[in-house]
């Protein structure tokens, strides 16, 4: 019983979804590293051990934030209200992709994330099934929308998957002294990378994925789907 004159602080209980939702908030504001089971105890005012009752280790909380930011795209996407059959399917389909960038830039660690789960989930399917919908109406065959989805690749959900990062962020400007280095062997790309910077780094995804070069690629991308349409 409780004394008299005393009250007590009432706490949602914890959920599987409690849970997810916290470790999101840690990503957005320290990275993914900083999600650790015992942080997110500290961040429920929870014991550590009864976070596994309803995540059974850290593989299965990156499979759910996965789960919970895709939850948040498709529900984006599903206030998208354009045509698609015909040729409006590439700007039904190009407003879709660049909707689920927004949310991903909302949570910048989450494409990483997204890259190393070895099993899909069920909101990204959903995603998925969505943007297929989208091709079929514009006169896709079966066909044609798995060669497209191959394509596009990663960049159909918001985010280009970078195959290098030489210098392990963006390109500011400044003189790099390990690329001046290699200035001999690597003249191509390093007379580039001297003179390509980013307007807004802080868009960014990835090594250079900014807003000009994402949709660049996938303007490219739709354009020579559309006509093999």
């Amino acid at each position: 019983m409780v004394g008299r004159g005393r009250s007590v602080e009432t706490r949602a209980p914890l959920s599987r979804d409690r849970v997810l939702r916290a470790a999101v908030k840690l990503a957005d504001e320290g990275g993914i590293a900083s999600v650790t089971m015992r942080r997110l105890a500290e961040e429920l005012d929870a014991e550590a051990m009864s976070l596994y009752h309803h995540v059974a280790n850290k593989d299965q909380v990156l499979d759910g934030v996965v789960d919970a930011v895709a939850a948040e795209i498709n529900e984006a996407v599903s206030r998208l209200t354009l045509p698609a059959e015909g040729p409006a399917w590439k700007e039904a389909a190009r407003r879709r992709i660049l909707t689920a960038r927004q949310v991903l830039l909302g949570h910048p660690w989450a494409p990483a994330v997204f890259s190393t789960r070895t099993t899909t989930s069920p909101e990204v399917l959903l995603y998925f099934d969505g943007l297929l919908g989208i091709m079929r109406a514009g006169g896709f065959s079966n066909d044609l929308a798995h060669h497209a989805m191959h394509a596009l690749g990663s960049r159909a959900i918001g985010f280009s998957q970078e195959l290098f990062s030489p210098t392990g962020g963006p390109t500011t400007g400044e003189p790099d002294p390990a690329m001046a280095a290699m200035a001999a062997q690597l003249p191509n790309l390093v007379g580039m990378l001297a003179e390509v910077a980013h307007d807004d780094p802080d868009s960014t995804l990835g090594w250079c994925d900014d807003q000009a070069e994402f949709e660049f690629g996938l303007d490219l991308l739709l354009d020579g789907l559309d006509r093999r349409r």
